[in-house]
C-alpha cells in the first residue's frame, strides 16, 4: 500500500486496505503558522527550508516565486506513476504539485490543498503558465485545512459573503451550512485519489487535531490507495514549553511527532504495510529542554 519520519526527515509510505480547531493553544498554532507562511509566500524565509535534491529536469518549467519559496523536506513525488490522481497536503505555492504533474503526466490529476491565502494566491497564478510549458494542465488548487478536506472554504467564503453572521440564528445557518458542504459538496470525497503526497506539512496540524488529520488521508483513499509523507519526527516526544513556542511549531520542530507515534498514527487510522522509504540525517536545527521537579 501506499497511503503513507533529535529530529529527522522521514519519508513513510503505507498502504489504505480497504475535525475540529480545538480552544486556546490550537488556535495560537494555526495563527502562528499562519502569519509566518503568509509572509514567507510574499518573501523567501531561509529558515523554512531544508536542501532537496529535485530532479532538475521538472524544474525549468516552473517559475522562479514558486522555486523560491519551497519549504519542504524531501520530494515524495519520485514516489508517483503514470495516469495518478494525486492529493498534495499543504501544498503551499505549489511546487511539488507541478513537479507530480510532469509525472502522472497528461492522463494524470493533480490536487493541491492549502488554508493560506497567499501561498495560495501564488500557486494559482502560476499553474496556466506552467500548464502552458508543460503542455498540458491538469494541475488545481483547492483551499481547506488539511485535517478537514471535505469543508471547501472558498465555497464556504462565498456563503458567508451573501450569510453573514449577525445573531444566532444566522451562526446556527452557518453551521448548517458546513454541514451540507461538507456532506453534499466536499473538496474531496471519499476514495477520491489514488495518492496523498505531503511535503514537511503533518508537523503543522496541531496536536489534537492529527488524529481528524490522519483519518482524513485515509478517508479519500480508496482501497489500495497510497500515501507518501515526508515530514520531521521527534526521536522523543516534544516537551510543552517547545509545543507552545509559536516560532518553533511554525518552524516545523516542535510539532513534529516522535518516529513510533508517527508510524503507530498511520495503523490506528487503518493503513497497513507502512515503512520508511528513506531517513535524511537530521537537518541541523537542534532544542533541548530540561526540567527538575520542584
Amino acid at each position: 500500500m501506499t497511503r503513507l519520519p533529535t529530529t529527522a526527515d522521514t519519508t513513510a509510505t503505507a498502504d489504505n486496505p480497504g475535525q475540529a480547531v480545538g480552544p486556546g493553544q490550537a488556535v495560537d498554532q494555526e495563527q502562528a503558522v499562519a502569519r509566518r507562511y503568509s509572509a514567507g509566500a510574499q518573501q523567501v524565509e531561509a529558515a523554512l527550508c531544508c536542501p532537496v535534491d529535485y530532479d532538475p529536469r521538472f524544474l525549468t518549467a516552473i517559475l522562479p516565486q514558486v522555486l523560491e519559496r519551497d519549504y519542504g523536506c524531501e520530494d515524495p513525488s519520485r514516489y508517483l506513476a503514470a495516469g495518478e490522481t494525486v492529493l498534495d497536503l499543504g501544498s503551499g505555492t505549489g511546487k511539488i504539485c507541478f513537479i507530480a504533474s510532469q509525472v502522472v503526466g497528461p492522463a494524470g490529476r493533480v490536487i493541491g490543498v492549502d488554508v493560506n491565502d497567499d501561498m495560495l494566491a501564488v500557486a494559482r497564478a502560476a499553474a496556466p503558465v506552467v500548464a502552458e510549458r508543460v503542455g498540458h494542465g491538469g494541475v488545481e488548487f483547492g483551499k481547506a485545512r488539511i485535517q478537514d478536506l471535505a469543508l471547501d472554504l472558498d465555497a464556504l467564503a462565498r456563503w458567508l459573503a451573501a450569510h453573514p453572521v449577525a445573531d444566532l440564528a444566522s451562526l446556527a445557518a452557518l453551521e448548517a451550512e458546513q454541514r451540507r458542504l461538507r456532506a453534499r459538496a466536499p473538496l474531496l470525497a471519499d476514495d477520491s485519489v489514488d495518492v496523498v503526497m505531503s511535503n514537511c506539512v503533518l508537523n503543522l496540524v496541531a496536536t489534537e487535531q492529527k488524529t481528524a488529520l490522519f483519518d482524513e488521508i485515509f478517508r479519500v483513499l480508496p482501497r489500495g490507495g497510497r500515501a507518501v509523507i515526508s515530514d520531521i519526527v521527534s526521536s522523543t516526544e516534544v516537551p510543552q514549553q517547545l509545543r507552545a513556542d509559536p516560532k518553533l511549531w511554525s518552524g516545523c520542530i516542535s510539532g513534529a511527532l516522535q518516529e513510533e507515534a508517527f508510524l503507530a498514527a498511520f495503523e490506528r487510522a487503518g493503513f497497513h504495510g507502512i515503512h520508511l522509504v528513506k531517513r535524511d540525517a537530521p537537518p541541523g536545527r537542534w532544542w533541548r529542554a530540561s526540567s527538575s521537579a520542584p
